[in-house]
């Protein structure tokens, strides 16, 4: 077997997934260097180096693959905070190790306004109504105001409220769930607006799905599409989370979606991948340059938010069930040879288990969070390749391990139909020990029934 050396900047379970199809290649020969956010004890046990980067700043994972640089052959990056302040360019501008994610100047998460103005360009029936309030544009209080008043009225007040970073102010805000009152909306805008620019676009209704898709700055390379569950509680109830869960059914579509949806999404990410990568080759979009929130609705499909990295967990859903060994599919984005990926015909559920805290579950929670993985652990000997577990906030200390502050461990399970697949991961879900909990309906036959009757409804111009 052909020896390699891969580099993973891993954040949680998405990372992990990546050590473990590293890890399980049956072409070639891995040695896995991790940068981690903490001693996760999944990538402890596999990397041949482990450095623990708590806040991941790119300086410091540069300086860890420097030490290595004649030994790795490639990197791939978890989380999009590294991708957004350009480890790719920093990493091959210092190592010369080739790197498995967008550019900075690619790295569009970074910006939401910049999302919705290249939509406008090639596709703009993909976004929702929207506007932009710039603080430049302000100078007073009382005339920013009306403007939103009046933007407020021409949608009836049914709008999100999004910082243009990711990471300013209070996030996202949409009405129903965080805001009721124009006033409410109005402070959380504020403790935006503060901070920069702002857009309020309309809030849509539908059933949401994640498209991802891997390239090679040439050649975009789709895969199938998953659902994510964002909400902490069941029947989609509670403050908006990274995501309790996700399922993906056994071909490339939902069971709510229909095929010509799907070659919609990939005409329409056809031409927004043309206009980004321009002529020929473009070699800054190596890597997953788009991983889209869509959003079904009665009249087509739109595009809540665009990120350039995997998701979590949706990506989670893919990796175990892909065909292709993962080396070289990483191989192939790198030498501008990825024609496409293949996978089994299986359906997957991915169910997270979280600590107590989490999502406001149980926010008096003051017990130790240590927990017991090796009942779980030992279902990969009865289930094979059907059963993963992914640890993720999760933190060895000497021999114990003891959950963090977000989610803990994902538990991916396999299936011939999304029942089943859902049955493998909640197997592992319940022998998982320890103060953590899980939302209950990812998958649910009801959760599904109801996706399909709420699309049909929309269709037909009915509010169910």
């Amino acid at each position: 077997m052909e020896k390699i050396g891969a580099l993973v900047v891993c954040y949680g379970s998405r990372g992990v997934a990546m050590v473990d199809a590293f890890s399980r290649s049956e072409r070639y020969a891995v040695d896995i260097y991790v940068a981690d956010k903490q001693r996760n004890p999944f990538n402890a046990k596999r990397a041949k180096q482990h450095a623990v980067i708590p806040d991941l700043n790119i300086q410091a994972i540069c300086k860890f693959a420097a030490n290595f640089k004649d030994e790795i052959d490639f990197g791939i990056v978890d989380p999009e905070k590294p991708i957004i302040e350009g480890v790719r360019d920093l990493v091959e501008g210092e190592t010369g190790i080739p790197m498995v994610c967008p550019t900075k100047e690619f790295a569009i998460e970074a910006s939401k306004v910049a999302q919705r103005r290249l939509f406008e360009t090639v596709a703009p029936g993909l976004n929702p109504r929207f506007k932009v309030f710039d603080p430049k544009e302000y100078s007073d209080r009382s005339k920013l105001k009306v403007d939103l008043w009046a933007w407020l009225d021409e949608l009836d007040d049914k709008v999100a409220v999004k910082p243009d970073s990711p990471v300013a102010g209070k996030g996202v805000g949409v009405w129903g769930d965080h805001f009721m009152t124009r006033e409410a909306l109005f402070a959380h805008f504020i403790s935006n607006f503060e901070r920069g620019t702002v857009i309020v676009e309309e809030k849509v209704e539908g059933e949401e799905s994640s498209f991802q898709a891997f390239s090679d700055g040439r050649h975009l390379a789709p895969l199938p599409e998953t659902r994510d569950y964002k909400r902490a509680f069941d029947g989609d109830k509670g403050p908006n989370t990274g995501g309790m869960g996700s399922y993906k059914d056994v071909g490339d579509i939902l069971p709510f979606m229909d095929a010509d949806e799907r070659e919609e999404a990939l005409k329409m990410e056809g031409l927004i991948f043309e206009k980004l990568k321009g002529r020929g080759s473009n070699p800054g979009l190596r890597g997953m340059p788009c991983y889209d929130a869509f959003m079904h609705t009665n009249t087509g499909f739109k595009i809540l938010e665009r990120n350039s990295r995997p998701g979590d967990p949706e990506f989670i859903n893919l990796l175990p069930i892909m065909k292709d060994d993962f080396v070289e599919v990483c191989l192939k984005i790198i030498e501008g040879r990825l024609r496409g990926i293949k996978f089994e015909k299986m359906a997957s559920v991915v169910t997270y288990k979280v600590p107590m805290t989490y999502g406001g579950y149980r926010s008096d929670y003051a017990g130790d969070n240590l927990i017991d993985l090796t009942k779980a652990e030992g279902l990969e000997k009865v289930h094979g390749s059907r059963f993963r577990l992914y640890p993720a906030a999760v933190e060895l200390r000497g021999n114990r391990c003891y959950a963090l502050g977000s989610r803990a461990v994902a538990v991916f399970g396999a299936g011939e139909s999304i029942q089943l697949a859902r049955d493998m991961s909640l197997e592992g879900i319940r022998a998982v020990k320890g103060p953590l909990w899980y939302r209950s309906d990812i998958a649910s036959e009801g959760h599904l029934r109801n996706s399909i009757s709420h699309m049909e409804a929309l269709k037909k111009g009915v509010r169910p």
